[in-house]
């Protein structure tokens, strides 16, 4: 339980941040500010309906515009967020899809293609439970949305940790649209571009989006002697929407969407962590590798949707009914040198640094499906206002994992199969009514089922054991998930609020049996969360700001133990889990043409069970935690959680000039987080002590904005940091992107 010095600093933070916000904004005189331009309204729907931002009593930010424009110009994947938005992480030991996202410290490490996470996505309104489907690239994109703390009452799914929200741009009654394209360092090609407009006026309406991007191979392969092997990748992706409007009260929107991937997995790199620091290894460099299976290395990726959300708005102060079906598919496979290096201790030459057995593995997804239907209710009846529905998904999934023999030229000696399916349905309710002009109160409750029927077996194993039988389990549980919330209007410019929420997390279920022979299931988790904040404008428009602070208990909290030894997962319950700290946010125009925002959090979180211990590293790395009950093991009791750093903390500033008709403009952002641990054990080897990465775009922008040039560059310091590990061979990891420099010209019409 945190200490009251821990709560009073944490509101003394939130309060003098709230005060830089205020200050910023200072120079202006309210005589000055009558010719000011104000930064104009946020809109966001974090409750399922559109509000200003800072009528919402939780934790969200929203992120468009200039600054989502600069940190996508590098042609990055959904990993680009990462530590741009307070207290939220990405990373992936999958490659540009399969993000693992963590907020406030909680996520999941698990890199199982079935493996169940606490922070949900949500893709125009219908949730990407498989964490491949939530690599479906960004594009066209209207708004970025992040919402902090449990979200279960209205999203649902999987949500105790917050919710990744996106919406793309809608088909407009209007003709427009727009195209762009840069090339960038590594023959990085990023082309985007839509066009939107109607087909019969003012009822019928579409939008077509595309996005290609692809980089050449651009890490050399010593081992093998070839140039530029490793880390391409093509990538393509379409969508099209039809608006049909016959009436002011009826309307459909069909979306219809595809992706395709090809190319090469996240490459791994054997002992390049200084054994005994957490230091690269002396002549690491990040565009070589020396391995002798990544000539087989192929990651490939499809996935295709569509969804059906319609409205009826039943008028003269009756409710709106809402109805979203949805159906996604993927399908993948990924071969990757998981060992990082070549040979083995038995079968020298080997290196780089000792490799005590080789590894090289595939993981495949020969059929995924997943159908989703909401419908709602909602609407306003004087000072009430409520949302009422029902929700069902229904998730079929097969998996197939390969074990290869490298000193055998990559010869097949293992294999197993999983098969998962899911159902689940919930009904779910939240009201707010307005106690006064100033006071608003809100609650919202929902129930939940869900079951899963699970089964795997292994057909063949790279160590000589038997194969196991057909190995069968069945979690069920149902929850009850419920907020509570109150904001008030202190000033015009001002709100404060509270907010308490339960979060649910399913039972998991994980079974990679080409290297194990048991099945792990974690039970139901739930997290309880306080919060509270304020939320405000100032200097007549010109400034915007939020702060909150936050405490969070969660209980049976579900972990893995990722590697320790064998290329598997092991699912673990954690008794309980704490996390406290406070997130800042502020935008401001101090001067005309000038904007600045700025972003920070801090997030304590902590392992509460006397009981837990799990098997370290099998790398020889220098554990620091005591021994566990059990020879070989730890005990991981008082511990950070995983990829949960205490800072992070972004800045961005854009600058523009008028020239003639047209202006120059100038944009810097930049994105920094503190120490972060790799896994639930403590080592001094498998940890990254911080990451600062910044971005520069500078171009001309010409009269209307029609069209624009700019040169860019991403991780401009080219900052070297480790974004995970390996743990159960050698000391491999996996790094962050290099610098990337480049151009792009845009135009709309």
């Amino acid at each position: 339980m945190k200490s009251p010095a821990s709560i009073r600093a944490m509101l003394v933070a939130s309060v003098s941040l709230s005060a830089f916000a205020l200050a910023l904004a200072a120079p202006h005189t309210a005589a000055a500010a009558d010719d000011a331009t104000t930064l104009g309204e946020v809109i966001v729907t974090a409750q399922k309906k559109s509000e200003n931002i800072n009528d919402v009593p939780l934790s969200v930010t929203a992120v468009s515009g200039q600054k989502l424009d600069a940190i996508r110009s590098g042609g990055g994947d959904i990993r680009m967020l990462s530590a741009r938005i307070p207290s939220l992480t990405l990373e992936s030991s999958f490659g540009r899809t399969f993000p693992r996202p963590y907020i406030r410290g909680l996520g999941n490490t698990d890199f199982d293609i079935n493996a169940s996470q606490p922070v949900s996505f949500i893709y125009d309104e219908v949730v990407l439970e498989n964490p491949v489907l939530k690599g479906f690239p960004l594009f066209d994109i209207a708004q970025v949305e992040v919402l902090r703390g449990p979200q279960g009452t209205l999203f649902g799914r999987n949500t105790p940790a917050g919710v990744l929200k996106f919406e793309s741009a809608k088909p407009t009654k209007e003709f427009e649209g727009y195209g762009s394209a840069s090339y960038a360092t590594f023959s990085t090609m990023n082309l985007e571009g839509a066009v939107s407009g109607p087909i019969i006026a003012d009822v019928l309406s579409a939008r077509l989006s595309g996005l290609y991007q692809r980089r050449s191979d651009w890490v050399d392969n010593t081992r093998s002697g070839d140039k530029n092997d490793s880390e391409g990748y093509d990538q393509y992706a379409l969508r099209g929407q039809l608006l049909y409007t016959p009436t002011a009260e009826f309307s459909a929107l069909l979306n219809l969407h595809y992706q395709h991937l090809n190319g090469t997995p996240r490459v791994f790199r054997a002992n390049i962590i200084q054994r005994g620091t957490n230091n690269f290894a002396t002549g690491f460099k990040r565009d070589t590798i020396s391995q002798d299976a990544q000539s087989r290395a192929i990651q490939k990726v499809e996935s295709s949707g569509a969804n059906l959300k319609l409205t009826y708005d039943f008028g003269d102060g009756m409710p709106a009914l809402t109805s979203i079906t949805a159906y996604e598919r993927v399908d993948t496979y990924s071969r990757a040198d998981i060992d990082g290096g070549f040979g083995a201790s038995f079968a020298p030459p080997f290196g780089p640094g000792f490799i005590p057995f080789p590894s090289e593995s595939a993981d495949g997804v020969p059929f995924h499906g997943q159908f989703t239907q909401e419908i709602r209710l909602a609407g306003d009846n004087g000072p009430l206002g409520y949302t009422v529905g029902a929700f069902y998904f229904n998730e079929s999934i097969k998996i197939d994992s390969y074990s290869f023999n490298t000193l055998a030229g990559g010869a097949l000696d293992g294999r197993a199969y999983q098969s998962q399916k899911t159902e689940s349905w919930a009904v779910f309710a939240n009201l707010d009514y307005d106690v006064s002009e100033q006071l608003n109160v809100a609650g919202g409750i929902r129930y939940s089922d869900d079951s899963k029927d699970f089964l795997a077996q292994r057909t063949r194993s790279p160590f000589g054991a038997p194969n196991t039988a057909v190995l069968r389990t069945s979690p069920n549980s149902s929850d009850v998930s419920f907020n509570v919330s109150a904001t008030y209007a202190a000033t015009e410019d001002l709100n404060l609020y509270a907010r308490v929420a339960r979060g649910y997390r399913a039972p998991s279920i994980q079974g990679r049996l080409v290297f194990g022979d048991t099945l792990s299931v974690a039970k139901k988790e739930t997290v309880m969360s306080y919060e509270a904040g304020v939320k405000g404008t100032a200097a007549e428009g010109r400034a915007r700001f939020d702060a909150s602070v936050f405490y969070y208990r969660a209980n049976d909290l579900q972990v893995t133990a990722v590697g320790g030894g064998a290329n598997f997962n092991r699912l673990l319950n954690a008794d309980k889990a704490t996390g406290y700290g406070f997130e800042f946010n502020a935008e401001a125009e101090p001067v005309d043409r000038l904007m600045l925002t700025a972003g920070l959090s801090y997030n304590h979180t902590e392992l509460q069970d006397p009981a837990l211990f799990t098997q370290p590293c099998g790398s020889g790395c220098t554990v620091r935690d005591p021994a566990g009950p059990i020879a070989g093991t730890v005990r991981i009791d008082g511990n950070n959680l995983p990829n949960a750093p205490r800072w992070i903390a972004s800045v961005t500033a854009g600058y523009s000039w008028p020239v003639g008709e047209g202006s120059v403009f100038v944009f810097s952002d930049w994105a920094y987080r503190s120490k972060i641990n790799f896994f639930l054990y403590e080592s001094t080897e498998y940890n990254d002590a911080k990451l600062l990465e910044g971005g520069l775009r500078i171009g001309y922008r010409a009269p209307g904005e029609a069209w624009e040039v700019a040169a860019f560059g991403r991780n401009i310091t080219n900052d070297k940091s480790l974004e995970g590990g390996i743990d159960f061979n050698n000391l491999t990891g996996f790094v962050n992107d290099p610098r990337t420099i480049g151009v792009e010209v845009k135009a709309k019409f």
